[in-house]
């Protein structure tokens, strides 16, 4: 819980400053856009070495890697190394497989936090063996620590364990091995005015909460003081991944209210509709009709084109809130749909074709045949 003791922190880990502090608020002034994730999913695979941080940027610290993945260690006084994402994603999925580190006032955090300091936690003390805690925090308010709570798990420090957050306008949830620990719905953070609701960054990493230098309050928190003469202490990673609700190159907030329904999302699809991309192919029909005499030799080609269409559906996901209108797009983009064939009869039916080449002729010389016959019959009749 970054924000619990915010002001002691501040001091002491560059870490922990990073989660109480942005560089521009668009609560208070007009921000440049944050740089989105312009696609549905992310995911990284930190068993397969540094290649795996395409799409992260340091914090703080370096990272080693193993077959357990990526390695975040505390080895003495003043480690905290750090990893997030240099994007942001706007509502949807962030999964970690994670194995927290063990030590006595150890902290493994996963955490979701954006400029207006919305924030949500996964937090695993190293001295406790038994469960995790999970905490949320709205527009940096740090006027009550009433929010976090604490989730059976085991062993945490020894087994890797699924952490996932599922996050919409409507509720946050909380989730490890697929099993759902916690849900905040919407209007039961302070009407929705403290709900997480910002374009978020997904950062990974640990730090020494009982350090002997910190405030009473945060080592107790932490669990007790951390005896460095015990590490290194380290926390593994396999892997990261993401989904993402409203793909966007940027996110902009268009006012300084932090409500979701004010971020504009640049170069998207717009999400409150569903949209029909319609292509059309064409094939071509050829006739051919062949006449011969004994002197001269005709060759007549017909080409008869005949379009048809062809219909694929995307539809974007929309999540609903009756407290909100949906994010606004600054693109969108439609396609009209293009169709051609037979133009329907007044009666809902199609006409009758019209028939060339040998149909043509058949249908000639059969209503000849009939007028002649027909002209036989009134003779005899005579």
């Amino acid at each position: 819980m970054y924000l619990k003791h915010a002001a002691a922190l501040v001091s002491v880990l560059p870490f922990a400053v990073a989660q109480t502090f942005t560089d521009c608020s668009p609560l208070e002034k007009t921000c440049p856009p944050d740089p989105g994730l312009n696609s549905r999913t992310f995911s990284s695979d930190f068993t397969q070495g540094k290649s795996a941080l395409d799409g992260w940027v340091k914090a703080s610290g370096d990272l080693n890697f193993g077959p357990d993945g990526a390695e975040f260690t505390v080895a003495k006084k003043g480690d905290a190394p750090t990893i997030e994402t240099d994007f942001y994603f706007f509502f949807g999925k962030a999964e970690v497989v994670m194995k927290a580190a063990p030590g006595v006032g150890i902290v493994s955090s996963i955490v979701l936090e954006s400029d207006v300091l919305d924030e949500v936690d996964w937090e695993a003390l190293g001295g406790d063996t038994t469960q995790i805690q999970t905490n949320y925090f709205g527009k940096g308010d740090t006027s009550s620590y009433d929010r976090g709570t604490y989730e059976a798990v085991a062993t945490p420090q020894e087994i890797f364990h699924t952490y996932t957050v599922e996050w919409s306008p409507e509720a946050i949830s909380w989730i490890i091995d697929g099993a759902t620990v916690r849900t905040l719905p919407f209007a039961e953070a302070k009407g929705g005015s403290r709900f997480p609701q910002t374009p978020m960054r997904l950062r990974l990493g640990i730090w020494a909460g009982g350090d002997p230098d910190n405030a009473p309050g945060t080592i107790e928190w932490a669990g007790g003081e951390t005896d460095y003469g015990a590490a290194p202490f380290t926390m593994y990673v396999k892997s990261a991944y993401i989904e993402n609700t409203y793909p966007g190159s940027t996110y902009t907030y268009s006012d300084n209210s932090g409500d979701w329904g004010s971020i504009e999302v640049d170069d998207s699809k717009p999400p409150s509709h569903s949209t029909t991309k319609t292509s059309t192919s064409t094939t071509t029909t050829k006739t051919t009709t062949s006449s011969t005499s004994t002197k001269t030799s005709t060759k007549t080609e017909t080409d008869t084109e005949t379009s048809t269409t062809e219909s694929s559906t995307e539809t974007t996901p929309t999540p609903t809130s009756s407290s909100h209108p949906s994010p606004t797009a600054t693109e969108s983009s439609s396609s009209p749909s293009d169709t051609a064939g037979a133009t329907p009869t007044s009666d809902g039916s199609a006409p009758d074709p019209d028939y060339t080449g040998a149909a043509s002729t058949l249908s000639t010389s059969a209503s000849g045949l009939i007028a002649f016959m027909s002209m036989v019959a009134a003779m005899l009749q005579l």
